[in-house]
């Protein structure tokens, strides 16, 4: 496998690129799917890239393979570790388990049942804490004192934005020339890296982010121009609940047209609808997107919009409808 030095600074399309063949054996080249009836219903054509089929489940397999495969003999030696309430955390065990190195993930007493069994299904030791910000860093940073790890951010991270990257790179090949390109903003590790690929490869294609409107911390720092917070986490949209970091705010700030916020009922109705419609099992996450679009009807009337689907990884005792 091929080996890639570490970056330290914003990925350039060279980088995405790279990365892009250094994980091929690592992840799964997802397909673009199209709905007759959702377009129909949304006024627009609609590509949805369909990272609910990725291994793992989510896009984030790439990021965990992007930044694995850019570890030294030493590290790789030591393991990698991180936090994370499910999706990054089975990208980093999965990552791990291929590169037969150890993985310590620390996941909050409450991640859905689902995240947690497959993460121990891919040989990672789970350290579970209570469920805050301020727990998951302090278990973590006692697990790197401990074990010499290295960790791997779920979002804040060039390496980890190199791989979120791809999901674009491939979904602009096998699409349309797009008017609009979205994706949801949870830390912003995946807007982030599809801005890059879509500004490097289309400039001229516009830029939408996603937001549930109860946490709408990128929404605000995008507006105001400095990094907001949440306040709560009370939305369904459980990949989204995060803040942005620097990095992936930066990119953001410089990158992105426009964030759209949208209701916790139409993210249901949004979700359910591709449930529905297109016969393929979506999170909460996914759907935020499409609810903007089906919130904002004018704004894409006759476009031909991408949109990133991020993964599918439900619990489904605890379906919404």
């Amino acid at each position: 496998m091929q080996r890639l030095s570490a970056l330290h600074d914003v990925p350039t399309l060279h980088n995405i690129q790279e990365t892009h063949d250094a994980i091929r054996s690592m992840i799964h080249h997802t397909p673009v799917l199209t709905s007759t009836l959702l377009n129909d219903i949304a006024g627009a054509q609609l590509h949805f890239k369909c990272e609910n089929f990725q291994k793992i489940g989510a896009f984030k397999m790439r990021g965990g393979a992007s930044a694995a495969v850019r570890l030294t003999e030493a590290e790789k030696t030591r393991g990698i570790a991180t936090h994370s309430s499910g999706n990054h955390a089975q990208a980093v065990a999965r990552a791990a388990q291929v590169l037969g190195i150890p993985a310590y993930i620390v996941m909050p007493q409450n991640a859905p049942s689902i995240k947690k069994a497959a993460t121990a299904g891919y040989g990672a030791k789970i350290i579970e804490c209570a469920p805050t910000l301020e727990a998951r860093e302090s278990t973590l940073e006692a697990v790197v004192a401990d074990t010499g790890a290295t960790f791997i951010h779920p979002y804040n991270n060039y390496n980890v934005i190199a791989g979120q990257a791809t999901a674009a790179l491939e979904m602009l090949a096998d699409m349309p020339a797009p008017d609009i390109v979205m994706a949801p903003v949870g830390g912003g590790g995946l807007m982030s890296g599809t801005a890059l690929t879509t500004r490097y490869l289309m400039p001229q294609v516009e830029l939408i982010g996603a937001e549930p409107k109860a946490v709408d911390d990128a929404y605000r720092s995008f507006i105001s121009g400095t990094m907001q917070v949440n306040t709560t986490i009370d939305t369904i949209a459980d990949g989204l609940r995060t803040n942005l970091g620097d990095k992936t705010f930066a990119i953001i700030q410089r990158h992105l047209d426009d964030i759209l916020t949208v209701t916790e009922e139409s993210i249901v109705e949004a979700m359910r609808l591709i449930w529905e419609r297109m016969k393929i099992i979506i999170e909460p996450s996914c759907a935020v997107p499409f609810a903007a679009v089906l919130t904002n009807p004018d704004r894409f009337a006759g476009k031909t919009v991408g949109i990133i689907l991020t993964g599918g990884n439900v619990d489904l005792e605890k379906l919404p409808f």
